[in-house]
């Protein structure tokens, strides 16, 4: 699950690419998988796997 949204993500594939693939470019985008922070200098190195949910947040700041 990417967003809600049922994915298919190619086997061996890391959030880095699923994130360029989405075209997600908000430099303060939160990733999450399974519900777990991860850290943007992780994301070429934490991989999809089946099962997995992927949660790209855009915070709002504004006022």
């Amino acid at each position: 699950m990417v967003n809600g949204v049922t994915e298919k993500v190619p086997r061996g594939k890391s959030l880095l690419w699923l994130k360029d693939i989405l075209g997600e470019k908000d430099a303060n985008m939160i990733v999450e998988r399974n519900g777990v922070f991860v850290y943007p200098q992780q994301y070429d190195s934490v991989f999809v796997e089946d099962g997995d949910t992927i949660e790209f947040i855009n915070p709002d700041f504004g006022g």
